[in-house]
C-alpha cells in the first residue's frame, strides 16, 4: 500500500478565452493557465497546506480534485486509481471519500432546507440510511460531533452564526464517512476568534476520525497552525514543497520568502523587512515560458525568462522549483 492517499501529476487546468472583449479585438484566442502542471502527493492522517496568492489556482485545483471542473491534463491518483479515468457512477461512488468544504457557509447551505434536511441529504444520495429514523439519529451524531445541538436540527440556515453555519457544512462533509475532507479557505470568512475554533474542530476531528486534510488559505498563519506539509503556489505553479518548520523557518524559493517577509510584525521596535520583489504579479493568461516569477524575482538570469524550474528536491522531502538554488 502505497504511504499517499493522494498524488497530483502534472494536473493542468486551461480556459480558453475567445468569446472576452480582449480576444476579440485580438483576432485570436488566449489561454488563461490556471494551473499548469503542477505534483504534488497527501500521505494518510496527514494535513497538507496550500498557500499562495488570490487567483494563483489554489481553488481550482480543489475543484479538479473532485472533479467538479474537468482536468485539461494530468493525473490524479487517489489510493492508486486515476480518478480522471472513472466512469460516472464509480466517481460518484468515490466521492464518498473525498469532500469538499467550501469557503463561504453563507452560501453553501441551501436556505430554504432545515439542518436536518441538509445533513440528511448526502445519506440519501448514498443510501446510507433505510429509514427516517437511521437518518435523525445519524444527523444528530454529526451535529453533536461538531459541536451543535439536537435543537439544532429542526432551524434553518439564516438562524445560525457564521461559525455555526460552517461547524455544520463540515459536519454535511462527514456524513459520508470521507477518509480527504479539503478545505477551500474554510475559516477566511470568519472572525479571528471563531477561524481558531473552527481550527481546533479540523484538529480533533482529524485525530478522532483519522482524516487528511487538503487545507487551502491565504493566511500563513492559518497554514502554519494547521498544516503537517505545506505547498506554495504563485499564478499556477508549485514553486516550494516541505514540511511546516522548513517552509516557515528555512524558505529557499525567493517567492516563499516575499510571502513570509509580507506578513506584519506585531512588536512596533521590529524593523520591516525590505521588499525583495517589485512589480506586479505575472498574468495566468499566454504566459512566457521561463519561470512566472522572473520579472520580480531579484536572483533571475537570462535562462529563467526562456526555462520553467521543475520542482527538485533540495533536502530530505523539501522541494524547490528555481534555477538558481
Amino acid at each position: 500500500m502505497s504511504e499517499y492517499l493522494l498524488e497530483a501529476r502534472n494536473l493542468k487546468k486551461h480556459f480558453m478565452l475567445d468569446n472576452d472583449t480582449v480576444s476579440r479585438l485580438a483576432g485570436k484566442t488566449r489561454t488563461l493557465k490556471a494551473v499548469d502542471g503542477i505534483d504534488f502527493a497527501v500521505r494518510r492522517g496527514e494535513t497538507l497546506g496550500l498557500v499562495g496568492e488570490s487567483g494563483c489556482g489554489k481553488s481550482t485545483t480543489a475543484r479538479l480534485i473532485t472533479r467538479l471542473v474537468e482536468p485539461s491534463a494530468g493525473e490524479v491518483l487517489f489510493k492508486g486509481e486515476n480518478l480522471l479515468e472513472f466512469k460516472r457512477a464509480k466517481m460518484q461512488q468515490t466521492r464518498k471519500s473525498i469532500q469538499l468544504v467550501f469557503q463561504d457557509p453563507y452560501s453553501s447551505l441551501n436556505p430554504r432546507k432545515t439542518i436536518m434536511q441538509i445533513l440528511s441529504r448526502p445519506l440519501e444520495v448514498h443510501k446510507l440510511a433505510a429509514n427516517w429514523v437511521e437518518k435523525r439519529r445519524r444527523v444528530l451524531e454529526l451535529l453533536n460531533l461538531v459541536g451543535l445541538g439536537e435543537e439544532h436540527a429542526d432551524r434553518y440556515p439564516h438562524e445560525f452564526s457564521g461559525g455555526q453555519r460552517q461547524r455544520i457544512a463540515i459536519a454535511r462533509a462527514l456524513a459520508v464517512d470521507p477518509e480527504l475532507i479539503i478545505g477551500d479557505e474554510p475559516v477566511s470568512a470568519l472572525d479571528v476568534s471563531i477561524q481558531a475554533q473552527v481550527l481546533n474542530l479540523f484538529r480533533e476531528l482529524q485525530e478522532k476520525l483519522s482524516l487528511t486534510y487538503i487545507f487551502i488559505a491565504h493566511d500563513l498563519s492559518v497554514i502554519r497552525h494547521i498544516s503537517d506539509r505545506v505547498a506554495v503556489m504563485y499564478v499556477g505553479k508549485i514553486v516550494e514543497t516541505g514540511n511546516v518548520a522548513d517552509i516557515f523557518d528555512k524558505p529557499q524559493h525567493p517567492y516563499t520568502k516575499a510571502l513570509l517577509d509580507a506578513v506584519p510584525d506585531a512588536d512596533p521596535m521590529v524593523e520591516p523587512p525590505k521588499l525583495t520583489l517589485k512589480g506586479e504579479v505575472a498574468t495566468p493568461i499566454d504566459p512566457p515560458p521561463g519561470c512566472r516569477l522572473c520579472n520580480r524575482c531579484p536572483i533571475a538570469t537570462d535562462h529563467c525568462s526562456q526555462v520553467m524550474p521543475e520542482l527538485v528536491e533540495t533536502s530530505k522531502d523539501h522541494f524547490v522549483a528555481c534555477h538558481n538554488l
